[in-house]
């Protein structure tokens, strides 16, 4: 009760004085009007799935081909909730970008009809983040970080560098993550850990 008396008479006096609450900062939001990233908070079990399905499929091209690549395109350090809010989108964009790229040019045939699915998605995502990425530009006109830019860097270098069997292998045991952790940190940017 003394509790409620106190909020009660702080109001008054806020009201009597003309006083005006402190605003707080503005954040960035993902969900303006063109962007609407908030909707891959978590995908469908089917969708996941289809993902688990081609990267288990390439995974068992891998083996058949007995690759040795020692690319870490994705090391265990690449964590998304290490970059501030409004960097994040501007991470995973490349990452998928990159993906995009990478799982676009295969022409083995066992894995065209086991891929369909998981591109399409993959772009429908890619344009849904194109989307966001602008708005974040203007509204946080900031230098992006050390940590942003050599990861930038480095995905930038090793599609240039890299052989495609190696890119292919980054990308495809970096899958689930970027589904799992990385669209989630930028889908739900207070949960990302």
């Amino acid at each position: 009760m003394p509790l409620l008396l106190l909020l009660l008479l702080l109001a008054t006096v806020q009201t009597r004085t003309g006083a005006v609450p402190v605003p707080r900062p503005v954040s960035v939001s993902l969900d303006t009007k063109e962007c609407h990233m908030a909707k891959f908070k978590s995908l469908s079990p089917q969708e996941l799935q289809a993902f688990k399905t081609a990267k288990d499929a390439f995974e068992e091209q891998l083996l058949l081909k007995d690759s040795r690549c020692s690319l870490r395109l994705f090391p265990r350090t690449w964590d998304l909730g290490q970059l501030q809010v409004w960097e994040r989108p501007l991470a995973l964009q490349a990452e998928l970008a990159l993906t995009l790229k990478v799982l676009g040019t295969v022409t083995d045939p066992a894995l065209g009809d086991v891929l369909e699915q998981p591109l399409h998605m993959l772009r429908h995502i890619h344009a849904q983040l194109q989307a966001c990425v602008p708005t974040l530009r203007t509204a946080a006109p900031r230098p992006v970080s050390r940590r942003l830019s050599h990861w930038l860097q480095r995905l930038n270098q090793a599609s240039k560098k890299a052989s495609p069997g190696c890119l292919q292998e980054s990308v495809t045991f970096n899958l689930l993550r970027l589904l799992t952790r990385d669209l989630r940190c930028v889908a739900r940017p207070g949960h990302c850990a």
